[in-house]
């Protein structure tokens, strides 16, 4: 039986091998489904029953699981499902089964799956049908993360950058477009202190000419700004001068 490296041991880099989990209680499946993925750069680890795939899943992050949905024992294909979607999110899971049916089918689509089966099943099929699951099970990485990109947050100010929408505490705050890019350009560089010709150019879309102009194209969009945001203006303690240098969030 191959074994999986545990989460914290995988190689990182580009030749890194897609680890597998085929969860099967006859051995003759778990032998094809090896074979099979094997051609597909897949290090195959085979589990008998669902006890032992949760073993497995209790230290490895699979990049896939194929799994039959009736499994003898206490933990059945549906319970393994879900435990690998609480476990392991990012992992693209494939039903494989001789006994589907579209009730069981809709549940399991419900529970997050990224492919769907019946057995017997060809070796083309079965390639075919788990490419499509991690290409699916990575679009929805990269929506994950982009909509993580798109939530700024910083203190009390939230910052929705697709819907262009700004909460201090929950409430919402009217901006002026360029506050709005001043205030997104700052919580995108929380790490270091701006400078305000970097500032004009986002607000703006202009190069001032010197240091002394841009501060004094900018200190207005700043008092506007903290005007809306800062709990006191006059004390302002989100959006920080840094006195011959620039501005920062506080």
């Amino acid at each position: 039986m191959a074994h999986a490296q545990p989460a914290d041991q995988r190689k990182e880099g580009p030749a890194e091998e897609l680890l597998a989990l085929a969860v099967d209680d006859d051995s003759d499946v778990r032998f094809f489904v090896r074979e099979t993925l094997a051609k597909s750069g897949f290090q195959v680890t085979a589990a008998a029953s669902g006890e032992e795939a949760l073993e497995y899943l209790h230290d490895t992050r699979f990049d896939l699981v194929l799994l039959d949905l009736r499994l003898g024992g206490r933990v059945d294909g549906m319970r393994l499902l879900n435990a690998v979607r609480w476990r392991w999110p990012d992992t693209a899971v494939v039903i494989l089964t001789a006994h589907g049916t579209l009730e069981s089918a809709v549940e399991a689509i419900r529970e997050g799956i990224d492919g769907y089966v019946l057995k017997p099943v060809e070796p083309a099929e079965l390639r075919q049908v788990v490419r499509e699951a991690m290409e699916r099970r990575q679009s929805l990485a990269r929506a994950q993360a982009k909509a993580q990109r798109d939530i700024l947050e910083h203190g009390p100010l939230t910052v929705d950058v697709r819907k262009h929408l700004v909460t201090r505490g929950g409430a919402p705050i009217e901006l002026s477009p360029q506050e709005f890019r001043l205030l997104v350009y700052l919580m995108e560089n929380t790490e270091r202190v701006v400078p305000p010709e970097e500032l004009v150019q986002v607000v703006r879309d202009y190069r001032p000419d010197s240091m002394y102009e841009a501060r004094e194209i900018i200190k207005w969009y700043i008092h506007e700004l903290r005007r809306k945001v800062e709990p006191d203006p006059g004390q302002p303690r989100l959006i920080i001068n840094v006195r011959g240098v620039g501005y920062r969030l506080g």
